[in-house]
């Protein structure tokens, strides 16, 4: 899981840039990178948070009005260089620069490909730089001569929209992306399936010049003045030109399976993905939560719901408003400490949980706490949340996951890379319970989850992505 961000603007790019990677930094915590375009690319790139890689001679060396962003979560290649951190670039046919998120699963059948038949070097392992010398090359036989400076904008486009179809029909996996192409311009892509979310937006200044953005979530388009157009669509390439005109087109279509675990988790509440409001999905899957636990123990009711925070708060609101019992906040986040599920290993999150959430005494002691999570996927917070609060004097500790049991991992970019690390696939749910110390323990059922995800909006989904939760993955073949 990552955060991309494209921006094709009439002034300097690189703060807006760095604006868009803070705003998206809940996507991923391991490295950021910007990469610039004037007459040449410029480049910053590096490991950990966006705030603490970039100084102000950095930003002053990023030139440029068109740029795109990355901040990295690794789920492929080595994520303990710096090699990978991206945009990554090659310079042929013209100069590509790329910044992606998703995960390819057939990335060692098209790395032989890249290598062996296309002659085109790869200088790590990640799966995005292969996508990026598979794009170039493609491109590069589009354009016939290995250069576009003497075509037009349309014929341009024509030939990145023919190499994206031969990507996309090649590809099994997730690719949301962003390219920057040296004096030609900024362009978005991808897959037919949509998996992953790419939001469009454009920008009007007072002389009615118009600035174009591509961002894996709108959560900055507010902040920096920009209208939400809508999705860039699944198989749709959109390309916006050194002169600002616009061009779209999609060039493969598939079965519309989005992610599901980006409403749950992922994502932020204030995003519109998919065109469906990330806030309101969560509170429908609390309504959910609190009509099947009416319906499981109608005779059962604790005296406080409590959120593992912070994704969880919306959805323990909702809960709470069904069951009609009060709403606590009685576990306290540290904002400084960062999410535990996408820290890069499982001493890591152990550690950092007491850090991260102190128990609020009075809201516990002696009380039948309902704690509700967004999600148990390996368990490690959940059960030191139960320690926590059996410590400050808990009298019964319900437990209450508003996603059903994750037990496959995941191959579409979220970083579940063995079904060893998956609590459920390991326990049934009265052996979670027992691990957890929980003394009563209620997953939403699957069918409550897509449809408060799906319920409203003008989505189009056919059904979302739910591999990871039981289903059926998309490219069942090659998982």
């Amino acid at each position: 899981m990552c955060g991309i961000v494209g921006i094709s603007s009439h002034d300097r790019c690189a703060p807006e840039l760095y604006d868009s990677l803070v705003q998206l930094q809940h996507r991923g915590q391991d490295a950021a990178g910007i990469l610039t375009s004037d007459e040449q690319f410029h480049v910053k790139r590096g490991m950990g948070l966006v705030q603490d890689i970039f100084e102000q001679r950095h930003m002053q060396r990023l030139k440029g009005s068109v740029g795109i962003a990355h901040t990295r979560y690794p789920t492929s290649g080595d994520r303990n260089t710096g090699e990978e951190v991206q945009p990554l670039w090659t310079s042929v046919p013209n100069g590509i620069a790329f910044a992606h998120n998703g995960n390819i699963v057939n990335y060692q059948e098209l790395r032989q490909e890249v290598l062996g038949t296309r002659k085109r070097y790869l200088n790590t392992r990640s799966d995005s730089e292969m996508l990026m010398q598979l794009l170039a090359d493609e491109l590069m036989q589009e354009l016939a001569q290995g250069s576009s400076s003497d075509i037009s904008d349309e014929d341009f486009f024509q030939a990145l929209v023919r190499a994206s179809g031969t990507l996309f029909s090649m590809i099994k996996g997730a690719v949301s992306a962003v390219l920057l192409i040296q004096d030609r311009g900024l362009a978005a892509i991808r897959d037919p399936h949509g998996i992953r979310p790419l939001v469009y937006g454009v920008r009007t200044d007072s002389e009615g010049r118009q600035d174009h953005i591509f961002a894996s979530e709108d959560t900055m388009f507010y902040t920096l003045g920009f209208t939400r157009v809508g999705d860039v669509l699944p198989g749709e390439v959109v390309f916006i030109s050194t002169d600002k005109k616009v061009f779209r087109s999609r060039t493969a279509r598939a079965a519309f399976t989005p992610c599901i675990f980006e409403y749950v988790y992922f994502a932020r509440p204030d995003a519109m993905i998919n065109s469906i409001n990330v806030y309101r999905a969560r509170l429908r899957m609390g309504e959910n939560l609190g009509k099947q636990w009416l319906d499981a123990y109608p005779g059962l009711m604790p005296d406080v719901i409590i959120p593992a925070p912070q994704t969880s708060n919306t959805m323990a609101l909702a809960m709470a408003r069904v069951l009609g019992i009060n709403y606590s906040e009685g576990l306290y986040k540290n904002p400084f400490i960062g999410r535990t599920f996408i820290m890069p290993d499982q001493a890591q999150r152990r550690q950092s949980v007491r850090f991260k959430l102190s128990p609020q005494e009075l809201e516990i002691r002696g009380k039948d706490v309902l704690i509700v999570d967004d999600s148990i996927v390996r368990g490690t917070t959940s059960r030191e949340i139960v320690s926590m609060l059996k410590e400050f004097g808990a009298r019964k500790i319900y437990f209450a996951s508003s996603c059903p049991p994750v037990v496959q991992p995941c191959r579409y970019g979220v970083d579940i890379p063995t079904t060893e690390e998956l609590i459920a696939s390991r326990l049934d749910q009265e052996g979670i319970r027992k691990h957890l110390g929980a003394d009563l323990l209620i997953y939403l059922e699957i069918s409550g989850l897509v449809e408060a995800v799906t319920r409203k909006g003008d989505h189009h989904i056919d059904t979302p992505c739910t591999a990871c939760l039981g289903g059926r993955y998309i490219h069942e073949e090659v998982c």
